[in-house]
């Protein structure tokens, strides 16, 4: 195999913006690098799935005139984002990966990303994705898989698979991904950067294409760990336009993460390094926590003993919520609709049949099922009850631990096809993801080593509600460990 070389060593926020203000670049001449990046390696890669050259170009130009002028630039001045193709950005396309919104054009925009344009963000494009976020490699879009930047016979994760890549390969300072059971952080490994999952709540969903509302939450990817604080900070809070949002203030991420790890309790779950795990990926994520307790750190094993259910319990829930979501994709309102149908019941379902993928058609029938009558206690309902069990492992672990240790996936990037007819396999990559996800916890990936291929592998820090900057503290830890 033959292992591609990712970026040269990407540019930092703070760099970025010091140089738009001291007159040394120009804002437009960032955006013009990550499009020129884009032009060489995106053919081969497939990260986007629309470019917004014109209107980027127009916000660069913008951040110039302010910076002319000598007035304060905005914390992300200049800095070069590309936004995964389920959220709303008026304008451009929404596809969510799907043929089914095929040409439709978002009519707002999403608070998450209003929050980056008002700080001054260049939204590069569009970014793809498996189809309405349903994947963990993703092959499954409707436009063509995405490749990793590190080995181009390989997956760059799932389902923001786009968002990873594009920062990876250089195409993107920063993106934003959704995390629904893994979607941020299995990405984030298997690309080698960091991706943070935010606490339930603590970022909008208004503008959110929906697969399952009682999981989805959309986070930043960054090359670095201070990169993704800055963008978290920006994009949390809380907005009246999600019912669920929280109204916990936001802490400045980037203020204590310089503590470092000494006197800390990092606990590691035995459940997470069992059978299954990839011995490199095992050798990478215990170099790790050794570092971590060479600079002080407390290591303390801990159990999880309910994380065997979650993958069951998972694909219950979220496949029910799917089903629910996904029904108002009907041919009538707005995106693909079958022709030439004699009846209304036959728009549906060809509309429907033509416009989903193979894994969102099994999705939906799963879900279906799972809600329908005489099952709904068998599986939704005993489900919700185990969500629950697995949530109380995590608030008696955390009762004696600041964060939790553990791999992020349980192997390295897979070979493009290689899971493909085996969905039980490929849900299985999901493994060690899928348990903070049902629990609402925050977490993220960092980068900790490469198997001798290569590839990337991570280490994925989990945390209590709304402690986001322990996470981000430890994560700061490991990446100068790193070095």
């Amino acid at each position: 195999m033959t292992v591609e070389t990712a970026a040269t060593k990407p540019l930092s926020i703070s760099n970025i913006r010091d140089s738009i203000a001291s007159g040394a670049r120009s804002s437009s001449s960032f955006a013009e690098a990550c499009f020129c990046q884009i032009d060489a390696r995106d053919a081969q890669i497939h990260a986007y799935l629309s470019i917004n050259r014109e209107r980027a170009l127009e916000q660069a130009m913008s951040m110039d005139g302010l910076a002319k002028k000598g007035e304060v630039l905005p914390v992300l001045a200049g800095v070069p984002i590309g936004i995964k193709d389920v959220l709303m950005v008026e304008g451009l396309q929404a596809t969510a990966g799907s043929r089914i919104l095929e040409g439709y054009r978002a009519p707002y925009t999403a608070t998450a990303v209003k929050k980056l344009e008002a700080a001054g963000a260049i939204i590069l494009g569009k970014l793809n994705c498996d189809e309405f976020a349903m994947g963990s490699s993703n092959e499954n879009s409707a436009y063509g898989p995405v490749r990793n930047p590190h080995a181009l016979d390989r997956v760059p994760g799932g389902s923001s698979g786009g968002s990873a890549a594009a920062v990876a390969a250089g195409m993107a300072v920063a993106t934003l991904g959704t995390d629904t059971g893994g979607s941020i952080r299995q990405p984030a490994s298997f690309c080698g950067v960091v991706g943070i999952l935010p606490t339930y709540g603590r970022v909008s969903r208004y503008g959110l294409i929906a697969f399952a509302s009682s999981l989805d939450r959309i986070g930043p990817f960054t090359a670095n760990v201070r990169d993704a604080a800055t963008v978290l900070g920006v994009i949390a809070g809380h907005d009246p336009l999600d019912a669920t949002s929280s109204s916990q203030l936001v802490p400045d991420y980037t203020a204590e993460m310089d503590k470092g790890v000494a006197g800390l309790r990092l606990g590691v779950p035995s459940e997470y390094f069992a059978e299954g795990l990839d011995p490199k990926v095992r050798a990478a994520v215990e170099r790790s926590i050794d570092q971590l307790r060479a600079a002080g750190a407390v290591i303390k094993p801990i159990s999880l003993p309910h994380t065997h259910y979650a993958i069951p319990t998972y694909y219950i829930i979220a496949t029910a919520e799917a089903s629910a979501n996904l029904a108002r994709f009907d041919g009538v309102r707005y995106g693909f609709r079958a022709k030439d149908s004699d009846t209304l019941s036959a728009m549906y379902r060809r509309s429907r049949d033509g416009g989903f993928g193979p894994e969102v058609k099994r999705r939906i029938m799963l879900g279906t099922y799972a809600l329908s009558a005489g099952y709904y206690d068998a599986y939704y309902k005993k489900a919700q009850q185990v969500r629950r069990l697995l949530a109380e492992d995590f608030l008696k672990a955390f009762a004696e631990v600041d964060a939790i240790l553990t791999p992020t996936a349980p192997t390295p990037a897979f070979r493009l096809g290689e899971k493909a007819d085996d969905p039980v396999s490929m849900y299985l990559a999901d493994i060690y993801t899928v348990t903070a996800s049902l629990a609402g916890i925050c977490g993220l990936s960092v980068p900790c080593g490469k198997s001798r291929e290569g590839l990337p592998i991570g280490l994925q820090i989990l945390g209590k509600h709304f402690d986001e900057a322990m996470v981000l503290r430890v994560a700061q830890a490991v990446e100068t460990l790193q070095q």
